[in-house]
């Protein structure tokens, strides 16, 4: 009854002002831009890939598209997923000013992502074997071993990579995110034609030059974070000196609960890789029942063709989702649940609007688009039909994404992932069948049962968001995180000039914890 009785509360004091509402749209847009730009940047590098691929023949185009399926199912979603668990702590503590918590997390992550990559690691080494009990086609399953094993080290630029753009991302700095990854990609065509079609490395050639590009992109950031954070950077005198000490000097020994700060990182961070997983998982069977349809050739490329068009539209409600994360999370952390709302509601409303661009886009060019891709007359005809309806799943997957941000940013993540696990799995995939095998629709059947799961997320999702008591979540968030909770506005600025001193430190201090620690006990 005392929540119930805050929460009615909490409804009648949101009014927010135009200019407040104006704030905060700009505040998420100069966090979601760079995001976005970068993700579409990606995603031309990964249109390289199989651009080279294909160049290379058809049976290491064959062979590379299932090494880069089973190494986004097994690898690149769980490290991805995982790291997303450091969203909620990192915000939080950011917005409260608990840099020594910051840290930690960073630095746990990495070693989580690390220990992970290890069986998936293995798993990649002996795809031949794993393959060929399956009966799968040998010279394929040998191309596309080929691949994996010689993308292996990416497991290490991925759990380095993963953690350090969400620890820039959770205060707001993302524009070095973009120039960083523009940088490594300006680099990424010519190293790849280097190693693939120079040396004639062929397949293994791709892998290194994929695995190459990311370990540039963890370079630059570093000399980012270790030059351009450092110079000409004194922090300002204040009375708060958990805020003015290096973070090189930050030991996570001095914590009295490793053991339960561990345990706090990681019943958010399997959650979030449950979610992220669950949601890409659906595809890839999708993939699989395209291929028991009765023209299984058109509708396998059909299938990979709205793939692609999911990847390319995805951009937006990822960067939206992850602005979002960040400015809840920063707004709970610092004690200002109204805020905090006031971004959730600034950044679905922005994701309605940005999703009718996607129906608008897969209507309108449904024909144009489906030729970038290919000139078979019948794989077209089917494209034209389905990528409308790829179009409405935009209008709830923009949403929905940016909700599973929202839940992110707030700490969470369980929610978002029963949600996927019963919207997809209970939902989608029963209806998806019924509508392709049952009812004869075939592919178009199995599009219309995204559209059936993504509605279902959306809606169960959306009615978490706005029922959400955000007074409770600040008291949460101050139990998580803690730090000096609330913080006043007119120190939004002071504390933003405090953290980037604070992060050239990051890249110092890094591997010295133990230096550190034998410093404080003499």
């Amino acid at each position: 009854m005392v929540t119930a009785t805050a929460a009615e509360k909490s409804q009648q004091q949101f009014n927010p002002t135009m200019p407040e509402v104006v704030e905060e749209l700009q505040r998420i847009t100069s966090i979601g831009f760079p995001i976005a730009a970068m993700s579409l940047v990606n995603y031309v590098k990964n249109m390289v890939l199989v651009v080279c691929m294909g160049r290379l023949g058809s049976l290491e185009l064959a062979g590379g598209a299932l090494a880069i399926g089973f190494t986004n199912i097994t690898g690149y979603s769980v490290l991805s997923g995982l790291a997303m668990g450091m969203e909620p702590l990192c915000s939080q503590a950011f917005g409260s000013r608990n840099l020594t918590l910051v840290s930690i997390t960073l630095r746990r992550t990495i070693l989580m992502l690390l220990f992970t990559s290890l069986p998936i690691g293995f798993l990649w080494f002996n795809l031949e074997t794993f393959m060929l009990k399956l009966r799968q086609n040998p010279d394929i399953t040998r191309v596309a071993s080929l691949y994996c094993k010689f993308a292996i080290p990416d497991l290490i630029a991925n759990s380095l990579l993963h953690p350090l753009r969400i620890y820039l991302r959770s205060k707001g700095t993302t524009w070095p995110l973009l120039w960083c990854t523009l940088m490594s990609i300006a680099l990424h065509f010519p190293i790849t034609i280097f190693f693939g079609f120079k040396l004639q490395l062929g397949v293994p050639g791709i892998a290194i030059s994929n695995f190459i590009t990311n370990f540039n992109t963890l370079f630059f950031l570093l000399c980012y974070m270790y030059f351009f954070t450092r110079t000409n950077l004194e922090p300002p005198q204040t009375n708060k000196p958990n805020l003015t000490t290096p973070l090189l000097s930050i030991s996570p020994h001095k914590s009295s609960s490793g053991g339960e700060e561990w345990r706090s990182l990681l019943r958010l961070a399997i959650p979030s890789c449950a979610a992220v997983c669950l949601e890409w998982w659906w595809y890839e069977f999708m993939t699989i029942l395209a291929g028991y349809l009765l023209n299984p050739q058109v509708a396998l490329a059909t299938s990979a063709l709205v793939i692609q068009t999911t990847s390319l539209m995805y951009t937006l409600p990822m960067a939206l989702s992850a602005s979002a994360s960040t400015r809840v999370g920063n707004e709970l952390g610092a004690g200002r649940p109204g805020k905090a709302r006031l971004a959730a509601v600034v950044a679905i409303g922005l994701a309605l609007f940005v999703s009718v661009f996607g129906l608008l886009g897969t209507t309108l060019g449904r024909e144009a688009w489906g030729r970038v891709y290919t000139d078979d007359s019948e794989v077209l005809e089917l494209t034209k039909i389905v990528l409308p309806i790829i179009g409405l799943c935009e209008l709830a997957n923009c949403p929905q994404t940016t909700s599973c941000g929202i839940l992110r940013g707030s700490a969470r993540p369980g929610i978002g992932a029963t949600i996927n696990l019963y919207s997809f799995y209970l939902v989608g995939a029963p209806l998806a069948v019924a509508l392709a095998f049952v009812w004869k629709l075939g592919f178009v059947g199995l599009c219309y049962g995204l559209l059936g799961a993504q509605i279902a997320c959306v809606v169960s999702i959306l009615t978490v968001v706005f029922k959400t008591d955000w007074e409770r979540e600040s008291l949460k968030a101050r139990d998580l995180v803690g730090g000096s909770n609330k913080i006043d506005d007119h120190d939004h600025d002071d504390q933003t000039v405090l953290i980037k001193c604070e992060e050239g430190g990051l890249v110092v201090g890094f591997f010295d914890q133990d230096q550190d620690h034998d410093d404080d006990e003499k």
